[in-house]
């Protein structure tokens, strides 16, 4: 009995409570940090710009509209200042909503603020071949070259420009016919040009898989890429196992991109087999990539050309709708551009971009107050801080996702008095193209951020802004545009100019405007562009 009575009295004192062991205490210790962690993720650091309050994990997260996200940054401007902050989860934003903030960040520190963010839905619809969304790589300076070569303004002003003013003539002749239809010729306009140039194929009619199949593409594609419009899954990576409408919504962008870029490289390959080889720039580079060597694969090289009708057909089509929008809306504006357009231009001859923009100076301030008034990239595209920036006191983190707010800026009031309304005269004292005022340092007199800003600026502004000044100044000698009359009542029918689309790019919804042609001899002159214009695009069908 001794001997289990002194056993039991060396065993007990070891017995000490579960709750008191070394293993107990650690774990303990690791999930009280783990939890402290996960509340404070959604926590603002207080080094960074104000914003809106934070919840914990989500941090705003919730209070970031589904669309819309251009006018929202403009309220947030508003309330918080010209650069404020947002947390998703443990993701740093932030968000420049002023010319000083844009310049002194993507201009100044352009190596800092030009990468991109990685996002887990655009990656995988595209595989990761997206030229504008993708990191910078080797890769991706090879594919940015690719785009900027081909859409140098030199190459457009001295050779690409024959392409832009035989579909412009075949524009008024569509519209002329078609006058209910000028959304879809507009769209067809930007597209042809795009797809000519690019892919060395006309697109002949709305039915075409060129520009039927594409534009279904672009409804999805924007969609996807709306901001709120997915999952936080790049910070909650856990999400992307979750099944819900943007994993479906993801699958069907996937699967049309590689369907839509597949079909349009097979039927260049087919067209080359047969020793066909086409003025466009496709078949450029597949000659010089056959004789150098491929630096990228065929989906990355499919799906930036794809890309690049993209950029030059869809966008800029917008764009347009916008202006002939606010053309129909304003007449007073078209008796002011007739004026300076018919001092120039007869009715035996409609204005041509090489010959007549610089005594066009008024058609100019109209496009660029229609990419100020109704930008289509209203939030324009994140850019990821490289290493940690001081900004007027307050800290950017590295790994921030910063966003030009387009929107907001171009809706300042203080910038510009009045701002929803449209005025050509707020660049009178702008006569250059929206590239000069991008490259100069005087970012006070920058004209507009429709294009972006700092090294990831668009590639393809220069065809853009061509292509629209191109149509309004046509557009504009040749007719009159009105807002549509009531057949029954004789009542005119108002044309809403806050009717878009919720999408991350901005585009008018269906409109119709009265096209009627100013005269019987410039009637003669459009109907007589056409058989030239037909026959020279004749070589791309």
């Amino acid at each position: 009995m001794a001997v289990k009575a002194d056993l039991y009295s060396y065993i007990k004192p070891s017995a000490v409570p579960f709750y008191q062991t070394p293993s107990f205490v650690l774990g303990a210790i690791v999930v009280a940090y783990l939890v402290f962690k996960i509340l404070r993720s959604g926590r603002r650091d207080p080094r960074m710009p104000p914003g809106p309050p934070t919840i914990p994990i989500f941090g705003n997260a919730l209070q970031i509209p589904t669309t819309g996200i251009g006018r929202k940054y403009r309220e947030w401007a508003d309330q918080y200042g010209p650069v404020f902050s947002l947390k998703v989860g443990p993701t740093n934003m932030v968000v420049c909503c002023d010319k000083k903030s844009v310049n002194a960040m993507m201009d100044k520190k352009g190596k800092t603020f030009s990468d991109r963010p990685f996002n887990y839905v655009t990656n995988y619809i595209t595989h990761g071949d997206h030229v504008q969304l993708e990191s910078v790589s080797p890769s991706w300076r090879e594919k940015r070259a690719v785009v900027t070569r081909n859409l140098a303004p030199a190459l457009l002003d001295e050779k690409h420009w024959k392409v832009q003013e035989a579909e412009a003539a075949i524009f008024l002749n569509n519209i002329l016919k078609y006058p209910d239809h000028i959304m879809d010729y507009a769209k067809l306009y930007t597209t042809s040009v795009a797809c000519t140039l690019i892919w060395g194929q006309r697109i002949t009619d709305l039915n075409s898989f060129w520009f039927k199949d594409f534009n279904d593409l672009m409804d999805v594609w924007i969609e996807a890429e709306e901001p709120g419009a997915n999952p936080p899954i790049d910070e909650f990576p856990i999400l992307k196992y979750f099944p819900g409408k943007w994993k479906k919504r993801a699958d069907k962008c996937r699967d049309m991109m590689d369907d839509m870029w597949d079909k349009a490289r097979a039927i260049i390959d087919e067209r080359r087999a047969k020793g066909i080889r086409r003025d466009c720039f496709i078949d450029t580079k597949l000659d010089e990539y056959a004789q150098k060597g491929w630096p990228m694969s065929q989906h990355a090289f499919n799906n930036l050309f794809g890309e690049l009708l993209e950029a030059g057909a869809d966008t800029t089509a917008n764009q347009i709708l916008t202006l002939i929008l606010a053309l129909a809306k304003y007449p007073e504006i078209q008796k002011r551009a007739r004026k300076e357009i018919d001092a120039i231009c007869d009715a035996s001859q409609s204005p041509q971009f090489a010959v007549h923009f610089d005594q066009m100076p008024y058609i100019n301030c109209i496009v660029k107050e229609g990419m100020r008034w109704r930008p289509t990239a209203s939030g324009g595209l994140p850019h990821l801080c490289t290493e940690d920036y001081w900004y007027d006191g307050m800290l950017i983190p590295k790994g921030t996702i910063c966003f030009v707010g387009v929107w907001a800026i171009h809706h300042d009031e203080k910038l510009y008095p009045d701002h929803d309304k449209f005025n050509p005269d707020r660049y009178l004292d702008h006569p250059k193209l929206a590239s000069d005022y991008a490259a100069s340092p005087d970012y006070n007199n920058r004209d507009h951020y429709g294009y972006g800003a700092g090294r990831r600026i668009c590639p393809g502004m220069h065809l853009a802004e061509r292509n629209m000044w191109r149509i309004v100044a046509k557009l504009l000698w040749a007719f009159e545009l009105s807002e549509p009359v009531d057949p029954v009542s004789g009542n005119v029918i108002p044309l809403d100019v806050e009717a878009y689309n919720s999408a991350i790019l901005l585009r008018p919804l269906p409109y119709k405007v009265t096209v009627k042609p100013r005269s019987p001899e410039h009637l003669k002159t459009v109907q007589g562009e056409l058989a030239g214009a037909m026959k020279f695009m004749s070589k791309w069908e």
